[in-house]
């Protein structure tokens, strides 16, 4: 949801891509829950979404690397280079209140937690848009 949702904000500004730490070889379609909360919201999905594993190749390849929960920016940042720690910060981070605090994983309960989940990152892609993209928190 947060690349299709930062896809329809930024278009072909930024390069966006997901990743997931635990995906499967070949990868998943994307949950036809949060298929309907992008839906809902008017969010067309652009192409055939499948889930591909984060690589070590990632870490170069882009300027910064949101992770969704507290447990996964400590997965990656023990398999980060030393001199990319700096991309890797919480989505949320981006949210005034919400700063270090996980998104709530809609995986394991109604559907209704997608478009939680889905309100949450919205809030995060136009903090992100405020600071991110103004300089004021690009890594060093």
């Amino acid at each position: 949801m947060a690349e299709a949702l930062f896809r329809a904000r930024f278009g072909t500004e930024l390069r966006v891509q997901s990743a997931g730490i635990r995906a499967g070889p070949g990868g998943l379609p994307i949950d036809a829950r949060a298929a309907a909360a992008l839906h809902r919201h008017g969010c067309k999905l652009e192409k055939k979404w499948r889930s591909r594993r984060v690589e070590e190749a990632d870490f170069e390849a882009f300027d910064l690397i949101l992770v969704m929960e507290a447990q996964h920016l400590q997965d990656l940042l023990a398999v980060c280079p030393a001199d990319s720690q700096l991309k890797l910060r919480l989505l949320l981070d981006f949210v005034p209140g919400f700063e270090g605090q996980d998104l709530p994983d809609p995986y394991f309960g109604p559907a209704q937690g997608f478009d939680q989940a889905l309100a949450l990152i919205l809030r995060s892609v136009e903090g992100f848009s405020a600071t991110w993209l103004a300089g004021a928190q690009r890594p060093r």
